[in-house]
């Protein structure tokens, strides 16, 4: 079985460290003030209150546990987010306090970045992990046919097993469909465009569990394998 997890929202600013929090409401980021830190980022004023209430409506967080190295980072290199990175709502704003309240538990020391729904960012994901388990099926060190040594005992001991799709499984986000994708069926058309032929199903949920997490707004493609 290969898994993997697409995320359906861009980051907007850079991943910052959870300095302070209580419960939900997240306090402080990088030792600033955190509803501070989201205004900056966003460009926007509470002086002008209407603007700012439909900007912050847009935006997302993005948590993942405190990074242990360059490929545990919250934001990649790339400018994507990473499969281990949990997006929330915010629900509230604290004025009082500066703070931002999340639909979730914020932990001090995670990571947080603010981050928005976008239908290019999410394609492009889609498209890379589809070509992560293609590679992973057909690494580049694969053994011809033809140049596999067979002996009496049968092919050589040192050639790789090989394998096959025998199905595959895309559970989606309910936010991701329809329009906001571009069709009703728009990413299980790029999941077949990548892998072929091969028996394939799919359904939206809301809320997707993969590697003993609770994802939102992301895609969760598994693929069942055969060896041949």
């Amino acid at each position: 079985v290969i898994s993997r997890v697409t995320q359906g929202c861009k980051p907007v600013s850079r991943a910052r460290v959870i300095t302070e929090a209580h419960h939900n409401l997240v306090l402080s980021l990088d030792g600033e003030p955190a509803l501070d830190v989201l205004l900056a980022d966003l460009s926007i004023s509470l002086d002008r209150p209407q603007q700012a209430l439909q900007e912050v409506r847009n935006t997302l967080v993005g948590l993942a546990n405190p990074p242990t190295g360059s490929d545990s980072a919250a934001v990649r290199k790339t400018g994507n987010f990473g499969s281990d990175v949990l997006v929330r709502h915010i629900i509230g704003l604290d004025p009082g306090q500066r703070g931002v309240a999340l639909s979730d538990h914020a932990r001090v020391g995670g990571q947080l970045a603010f981050c928005q729904r976008n239908v290019q960012a999410a394609r492009a994901d889609l498209t890379r992990i589809c070509a992560e388990i293609r590679e992973e099926l057909s690494p580049e060190d694969i053994f011809e046919p033809q140049s596999v040594q067979v002996s009496r005992s049968g092919p050589s001991a040192n050639a790789p097993v090989q394998k096959a799709i025998a199905g595959a499984i895309y559970i989606s986000c309910t936010g991701r469909g329809g329009p906001h994708f571009g069709g009703a069926s728009a990413e299980m058309q790029i999941v077949r465009h990548a892998l072929g032929d091969v028996p394939l199903v799919g359904f939206f949920a809301s809320g997707e569990i993969a590697h003993q997490h609770l994802y939102a707004y992301t895609g969760v493609l598994t693929v069942f394998t055969v060896d041949i």
